[in-house]
């Protein structure tokens, strides 16, 4: 992390702590439509994103831009309700603020989410899959720029996906009695959908579903050390794959419908992280 962007996570950090906010172990980003999640914390403690130092607010439906700190069971939890994307014109250093601030303030393991179109054949409309390794095709980095001040400028990312997180998420599933399945995420800048021409393409290149965030965050979250495990909820089958146009409606809604057991996984993920941590 350079030593402007450094500076600006320790003064966001700093305004939180002198504003009551407990140190959090684990770290939740929720995606397009899934911010309800928020709901389930206990002794919530709410912070928008306005009120932060440096923090950016999203300017897309379904990212509420508030961050929420409580508790799942016994452990303390900080909620991203909703994300920036660098299709809303922000720099790669400002996407990743908000996962650079969970690091900052205590978080070894960080729970990502998103909404994703589904292109294997065996992801549907509200499908649960696991990311076990992502294709960044955003056209940059968010390390890119003068050597960093703290971690290291060229991160490892042999294994970006921490596999221990992704043994806990498929026994939380077990545990919920919810189909869980895996694969590889491209992330393209957006904020226009995928044409059928790009979609076999990132067929051919191993992709199972595409979408416009998270994989910066994944980076930066690395560069740290923080452990990265991460969740896509496919709203919609992928360009030339369905009969419909795709819209941002189309993912909200499928969001909603998926609430349930969205919610119960990764509640129950972030339970079973908590007490391997403690023990």
């Amino acid at each position: 992390m350079h030593e402007s962007d450094l500076h600006e996570v320790g003064e966001a950090a700093r305004y939180l702590t002198d504003h009551g906010a407990p140190t959090p172990a684990i770290g939740v980003v929720l995606g397009s439509g899934l911010g309800s999640f928020v709901e389930s914390l206990a002794e919530p403690l709410v912070f928008t994103y306005a009120q932060i130092p440096h923090m950016a607010a999203s300017s897309v439906e379904g990212h509420a831009g508030n961050l929420h700190l409580g508790r799942i069971a016994s452990a303390r939890v900080a909620c991203m309700q909703g994300r920036v994307h660098a299709y809303e014109g922000h720099p790669l250093a400002r996407v990743v603020f908000g996962v650079r601030l969970l690091a900052e303030l205590g978080c070894t393991s960080v729970l990502l989410t998103n909404a994703a179109g589904g292109i294997a054949p065996a992801l549907g409309p509200g499908d649960l899959m696991l990311i076990t390794d992502h294709l960044n095709l955003m056209g940059s980095n968010p390390l890119v720029g003068p050597p960093p001040a703290r971690g290291t400028r060229f991160c490892d990312m042999s294994v970006a996906y921490d596999e221990r997180l992704r043994v806990l998420a498929h026994a939380a599933a077990r545990d919920r009695a919810i189909q869980l399945k895996q694969g590889v995420y491209a992330a393209l800048l957006g904020p226009s959908y995928e044409t059928p021409a790009e979609i076999r393409m990132l067929r051919t290149l191993g992709a199972d579903a595409v979408g416009m965030s998270t994989v910066p965050e994944v980076i930066a979250l690395r560069e740290r050390g923080v452990r990265v495990g991460a969740l896509s909820l496919i709203t919609n089958l992928a360009a030339g794959l369905g009969q419909a146009p795709l819209d941002h409606a189309e993912v909200r809604a499928s969001a909603a419908r998926a609430r349930e057991s969205f919610g119960g996984l990764l509640h129950r993920w972030i339970e079973l992280v908590a007490a391997e941590s403690s023990s």
